[in-house]
């Protein structure tokens, strides 16, 4: 079995690859073509964190796999990351381990590599402007994902802790080489912006759908047990894309509050769920019908993605000859 450290997976994921090797499997999860049960949520209430297991088997790229990851928000006081994980892949046709990994960077990646899928199939052709709120792990993450499926030409981002802002757009226009600066509110953030990633553990909303302009196509990664980090209008404004209804409206399994609780207040109702991104990939839903529709992906995370990029970082150390291989 090869156990492979965080860096050793930062080195070998291949984020291009995994955005593209998404796709085909997005489309087999939409079609029943994959094996993948509820995540099971155990809550950790005193410290407001949750661990979470989720297996998937996609039988036709040969992938068996579990990640078990918790969500602590109050990580982010103490520098630790909100999001920590590990990943165990398996032999599918005899179950036997073959790898344990780290799973944090993977997630993160992962997440930003189905915005980056959603935002293909989704957000108009010339989208140049990207703006970003959050300046954790996953806003540096959507940062380097997106520009490689729209010519970004800015970007803004917008975050409660304003030297963390202000690091996180120095870093990333140095890093992707394009203007990038910091906003003084969401309504400016949002001004003519064509693609906008909510990246935050908020527990009440950050994103205003009063300030979204025509056209514009959002991404919401957030999760907050406790809250959620678009408002109303966001969802009565736009045309909603999953991963999978089941998984984003399962609140037991840690569907998506951004959803859910409209739907319990009859703001918008389950059929108001215009598609999966693996119906879009399979054709069977058109997605984007205009140039002025408002359209939003909303992503609570699935297996699949996880088992896609951790069979990704396993072939490269096969190929490379890294990790440490040990006997169980």
């Amino acid at each position: 079995m090869i156990i492979l450290n965080q860096e050793e997976v930062q080195n070998l994921l291949d984020l291009d690859l995994l955005v593209e090797l998404l796709e085909p499997a997005m489309a087999e999860l939409s079609a029943g073509q994959v094996s993948m049960p509820q995540r099971t949520l155990a809550f950790s209430h005193e410290a407001k964190g949750l661990l979470g297991a989720m297996p998937v088997c996609l039988p036709q790229k040969e992938l068996l796999s579990t990640k078990l990851v918790t969500v602590f928000s109050q990580n982010g006081q103490i520098d630790l990351p909100t999001h920590q994980a590990v990943i165990l892949l398996f032999d599918v046709n005899k179950g036997t381990p073959l790898a344990l990994m780290d799973g944090t960077h993977i997630t993160a990646a992962r997440t930003a590599a189905g915005s980056a899928l959603a935002t293909k199939l989704l957000a108009r052709q010339q989208a140049q402007v990207l703006a970003i709120v959050g300046t954790g792990v996953q806003a540096r993450a959507h940062a380097r994902a997106i520009p490689r499926v729209r010519p970004i030409r800015e970007l803004r981002i917008w975050g409660r802790n304003e030297q963390k802002a202000a690091a996180l757009a120095r870093d990333m226009g140095s890093e992707l080489g394009i203007p990038a600066h910091t906003c003084a509110s969401f309504q400016e953030l949002a001004a003519g912006a064509d693609i906008i990633c909510a990246t935050t553990d908020a527990p009440q909303p950050v994103v205003f759908g009063q300030w979204l302009e025509p056209g514009v196509h959002v991404n919401s990664v957030g999760l907050n047990v406790h809250g959620r980090e678009l408002d109303d209008e966001v969802v009565t404004r736009s045309a909603i894309f999953v991963e999978l209804r089941e998984a984003a409206l399962t609140k037991a399994a840690g569907g998506a509050n951004d959803l859910t609780w409209p739907i319990e207040a009859g703001t918008i109702a389950e059929s108001d769920i215009a598609a999966e991104i693996g119906e879009l990939v399979l054709g069977q839903h058109q997605g984007r019908t205009s140039d002025e529709q408002i359209t939003l992906y909303k992503s609570v995370g699935v297996a699949v993605q996880d088992a896609v990029a951790a069979g990704l970082v396993l072939q490269a150390a096969q190929e490379a000859g890294v990790g440490t291989r040990i006997e169980l």
